[in-house]
């Protein structure tokens, strides 16, 4: 005899030529024993069974076996429609909607126009690392045409790399005296995501550390004011962070809530040792140039935070630093009173990125191959123009043979939204400077986003 079976959406059915004996919903629960039952019944009168009994018996038998084989696969309280039908579609997520996989880590090729390049997450460490051994990253692009579709398998032949996951052609640095290397790491300060920011930063930070034994490591923390080192320096030796807390909010105007932001952070650098340096102006100082002006504000610490007087004042009249202030930085301004102006915006601007830069590039220059990582808002790093863009020059304003250029200095920016990048659609906007006249000053949005 011949035994058919076969699948028909919701039943199984088991057949012969004559027709089909029996049909197991896929809702039904298979009952092994009951069919064990009628199995011993019908053979114990098997004399007086008619061929079309036997038949039936045996396609009973076959039914059983066919239980059996399912049984083994899943527990026997599941019910029959636990088996994945060969033409049904999968059930539905339990969660609801699952979004696919993506790289979390991305390059901005410096290209014309950038270009964003996916890194797998196994290279995301190697990169890391490679930051943190002083090895900055190139400006140049990734090699001279852009990354389409069409070279994308000529730059894998080139480069001996994997078309997805590009890994970069590094150049070495210069090391020892003066070659310091700076990490931007930017957050969306004051967002509700800037704790997501912070627990990104402490992530990339201990990767980026562990090539560092026995060398210069800082994080600079950008919303304490210089006159705070003090209380970095008590709370890494104490560990008190109760004590920093009230400290900051009471003698440096710091909110309890960003200090208790950046606690990870904070417990991170104690932990690997690593110094901490205030890097902010005195918010005494950006109140009085916002309302006064630059001339205005105390000389002394204003010749503390510029050391670069020269550079400071030719910087304005640069066009690249032009198409960052009418693309970028301008955007920012709010107006706090009926008499404030964008120049008044303008001058606190550039009077904090050079004091961060200047802060940051003091601590780095004296020590040999030093790192240091500067933990910054988002929009005073994006599009390469703050605090990014002054450190290679007050670096060789503070030591006339410093290594440090921009390959030197790093920007990744974390967790970045469209409109946090003045993007006026759905997606992140990547460089400013696209028209002809600008085209020459096109600026990129940072090195990475992450």
């Amino acid at each position: 005899m011949v035994i058919y079976i076969s699948v028909e959406f919701d039943e199984l059915q088991v057949r012969n030529k004559g027709g089909i004996f029996k049909k197991f919903h896929m809702d039904e629960r298979i009952d092994l024993s009951s069919s064990a039952d009628e199995i011993e019944k019908e053979s114990a009168d098997d004399n007086r069974m008619t061929p079309s009994d036997a038949s039936r018996r045996n396609m009973l038998q076959s039914c059983v076996m066919l239980g059996t084989a399912a049984a083994a696969s899943v527990a026997s309280t599941k019910s029959a429609n636990a088996i994945t039908l060969p033409f049904s579609s999968p059930s539905p997520p339990t969660g609801g909607y699952i979004p696919a996989k993506r790289a979390t880590c991305y390059k901005v090729d410096s290209t014309i126009p950038p270009t964003l390049i996916p890194y797998r997450a196994s290279r995301e460490a190697a990169i890391l690392k490679s930051l943190g051994a002083g090895d900055g990253t190139a400006k140049t692009p990734f090699i001279d045409e852009g990354l389409t579709l069409n070279n994308m398998m000529k730059k894998a032949v080139d480069t001996g790399t994997s078309a997805v996951g590009l890994s970069d052609v590094v150049k070495k640095r210069p090391k020892g005296f003066g070659a310091a290397s700076f990490v931007c790491l930017g957050t969306n300060a004051g967002s509700e995501s800037e704790g997501a920011d912070v627990d990104l930063a402490v992530g990339l930070i201990v990767d980026m550390v562990k090539p560092r034994a026995r060398m210069d490591t800082a994080v600079g923390f950008a919303f304490v004011p210089q006159s705070g080192q003090g209380l970095l320096d008590d709370y890494k030796s104490s560990g008190d962070e109760e004590g920093l807390v009230s400290s900051l909010e009471r003698t440096a105007e710091v909110p309890r809530s960003v200090t208790e932001t950046y606690l990870p952070l904070l417990r991170l650098s104690r932990s690997e040792g690593l110094s901490m340096v205030a890097l902010a102006p005195e918010a005494e100082d950006m109140r009085v140039v916002r309302k006064d002006g630059l001339q205005n504000v105390n000389i002394e610490r204003r010749t503390n935070y510029v050391v670069d007087a020269q550079g400071f004042i030719e910087l304005t009249q640069d066009a690249r630093f032009k198409l960052y202030t009418e693309y970028s930085m301008l955007k920012g301004f709010v107006p706090q009173s009926a008499e404030d102006k964008p120049g008044d915006f303008f001058s606190e601007r550039i009077l904090w990125d050079e004091a961060v830069a200047t802060a940051a590039a003091r601590w780095a220059v004296i020590r040999p191959d030093s790192l240091m990582v500067i933990v910054a808002p988002f929009d005073r790093l994006r599009y390469m123009g703050g605090v990014n863009f002054r450190l290679p020059r007050v670096c060789k304003a503070l030591q006339k043979d410093s290594k440090v250029d921009e390959e030197a200095v790093t920007t990744i920016l974390l967790n970045p939204t469209a409109q946090e990048t003045l993007s006026q659609s759905r997606y992140i906007r990547l460089e400013i400077g696209t028209a002809p006249t600008n085209v020459a000053y096109q600026s990129k949005l940072a090195d990475y986003v992450w």
